[in-house]
């Protein structure tokens, strides 16, 4: 039976309102990332024998570090290491608290308490809504931004209130211009840096001013930190709560995908406010069974192992500092970031005597059709695109050989800012 064929049954009314109800399914409108998919696909068809070069993925591009892959087929091997590991290992969680401290400068943090391990940062931002967030409520979220914790806070009959990541206050939210009204209402705020998608970081006085604020309104801070160790050019990692009165109001999430290369692994875990890691812990133990205890401890070995990801480090700000360099001589006006592998820049108004761009989605589609060119476009704050240094390229030359290849397709024309 088709698609179309069980929409004319009774499970297309029983489908709950949250996912569209008995609308769900209908609904012709397209993703953005779907468009971006079909337009690399139309691209790669109508140029078959052109290299696409992918600036948009938000993934590593390498293999995690040998020592982390073997750490896992040792303990893989091991029965005990066979069953369910529930709310995570005593080795992990120490294992992080002692990473926060030597990285991060964070101490006092209870690994028995304090922290509990996810399966990633994703699940732990679709789990966080349900400790705090009744019918009424309200999530504060910064956009552009990633969506995952506005999503389950409307599932749960919660209402989310948007702040502009504005280029003019260095991409920081102006908590100054939430309405009262809305601040006493709201129970979550969540909060990204580094930040994806513009590459921002927040700085001590920042997060100083949010833990005065959340004091003032009564709000929890939800920090999602998984580029927080990928920083550049003598700029020092910053968690949270190393600001102090942090742990009163916040907790912040942690992953390896993104610093250790182990995005496919999902593993990384919440820290930070006792009574919210445990009412996190509670929610999450009816939600999961726990991460493979043969990844905890591989993510444990490499949590001890920090200087893995300066050398990942390393990499991506030698690959921002090329394509920095290239988009500026091309007439962008591109600034590298202090942290994250993201570069946020302002697309361009149209092309000179040709085709104008009214977003950066426009502007996004001429790059993968005329230009074999992928990237994302954003347009919650203005008309951006995401380009990312993630891309695939095997050592430092073939890094500049991209890059080059990136200025020798767009040098043929002329850009109108």
């Amino acid at each position: 039976m088709s698609i179309q064929q069980y929409q004319a049954t009774y499970i297309q009314s029983n489908f709950a309102d949250r996912i569209g109800g008995s609308n769900y399914g209908k609904d012709t409108s397209i993703y953005k990332f779907e468009k971006i998919k079909r337009a690399k696909a139309a691209a790669k068809k109508d140029f078959p024998d052109i290299e696409l070069i992918d600036m948009g993925v938000g993934e590593p591009d390498e293999m995690a570090d040998a020592g982390i892959v073997a750490k896992l087929a040792e303990e893989a091997a091991k029965p005990e290491n066979r069953g369910y590991s529930d709310n995570g290992i005593p080795e992990f969680k120490v294992a992080a608290a002692q990473y926060l401290k030597e990285v991060f400068r964070v101490s006092g943090i209870d690994p028995e308490t304090e922290i509990v391990h996810s399966i990633g940062s994703k699940p732990a931002l679709a789990m966080l809504p349900s400790c705090f967030i009744n019918p009424g409520d309200i999530t504060i979220m910064t956009v552009p931004g990633y969506p995952v914790i506005g999503t389950h806070t409307k599932y749960l009959g919660g209402e989310v209130y948007t702040v502009e990541l504005k280029k003019e206050n260095q991409f920081l939210p102006d908590l100054n211009s939430i309405p009262e009204d809305i601040a006493r209402r709201a129970k979550l705020l969540y909060l990204n840096y580094p930040n994806n998608p513009t590459g921002a970081s927040a700085t001590e006085e920042f997060f100083t001013s949010v833990v005065e604020w959340a004091q003032k309104y009564d709000v929890v801070v939800v920090h999602d930190a998984p580029y927080a160790a990928l920083t550049y050019d003598g700029l020092k990692p910053l968690s949270f709560l190393s600001v102090p009165g942090a742990k009163d109001v916040v907790v912040e999430l942690h992953s390896l995908s993104k610093s250790y290369n182990m995005t496919g692994w999902r593993i990384g875990f919440v820290a930070g406010n006792p009574l919210i890691v445990k009412a996190f812990s509670d929610v999450k133990d009816n939600n999961d069974s726990g991460q493979f205890i043969a990844i905890q401890k591989a993510a444990a070995y490499g949590l001890s192992h920090p200087e893995i990801t300066e050398q990942i480090a390393l990499k991506y700000s030698r690959r921002h500092n090329l394509l920095v360099d290239t988009l500026n001589e091309l007439g962008f006006t591109a600034e590298k970031p202090k942290g994250s592998f993201f570069l946020y820049v302002e697309a361009p108004k149209g092309v000179k005597g040709g085709q104008r761009f009214e977003s950066g989605e426009d502007f996004s589609q001429f790059l993968i059709r005329e230009k074999l060119i992928s990237t994302v476009p954003w347009d919650d704050a203005g008309h951006f695109v995401r380009f990312s240094v993630t891309f695939i390229a095997s050592g430092e030359e073939d890094e500049k050989r991209v890059i080059t290849e990136i200025k020798r397709r767009l040098s043929d024309i002329q850009f109108e800012f």
